[in-house]
């Protein structure tokens, strides 16, 4: 096990950070509109998005049992922050979107970790949201105008806006109730 996140708080966590996300695209909701058409071709924001997936991924690479590539491990730990100079150098276009995606996929992993094995039906709330983050996470990878499209859609009414953050925030509530629910 990489990470010792039981069930209750990875639930907890998750629902924190999905209430704190919407709840500031609903109170900031002109600010968050006028800034999400720039985020996919943000530099600054792929910058640091892209240093902390690689840093991420750096540790999850010196922790884990890499099974019959351990002893490539050193090589693997080399060329993680060269990659990332590469990508940094060369992809230029949407890297905002792709380190994005990089951290969706990264951050799935604990959800489904947690939830691995356990009774609970609750759980399937969180590993939906992580199956939904790792589909995501590979097309903004692979197909980064994806997000800015999915953007432009989500901002160009009102209603689609509202849906969305309604629906992050009433999501965030469910993985809190479930989060209560578990038993001790």
């Amino acid at each position: 096990m990489i990470y010792s996140l039981d069930l209750r708080t990875a639930l907890i966590t998750t629902a924190l950070f999905l209430l704190a996300v919407h709840a500031f695209a609903l109170v900031r909701a002109d600010w968050v509109k006028a800034s999400l058409p720039k985020f996919p071709r943000s530099r600054v924001a792929g910058f640091f998005l892209l240093l902390l997936a690689t840093a991420w991924f750096w540790g999850l690479v010196y922790t884990i049992d890499l099974g019959e590539f351990t002893e490539w491990r050193s090589r693997i730990l080399m060329g993680i922050p060269v990659a990332a100079g590469l990508a940094l150098f060369y992809v230029e276009e949407f890297l905002a979107v792709r380190a994005l995606g990089m951290l969706a996929l990264l951050a799935a992993e604990p959800l489904l970790e947690a939830a691995w094995m356990r009774p609970e039906s609750g759980r399937l709330l969180l590993v939906v949201l992580a199956y939904a983050w790792i589909i995501l996470g590979m097309f903004w990878v692979g197909s980064p105008y994806l997000l800015r499209d999915q953007i432009a859609w989500v901002t160009r009414r009102e209603v689609r806006w509202k849906a969305a953050v309604f629906g992050g925030l009433v999501y965030g509530i469910a993985l809190l109730v479930v989060s209560l629910t578990l038993r001790r």
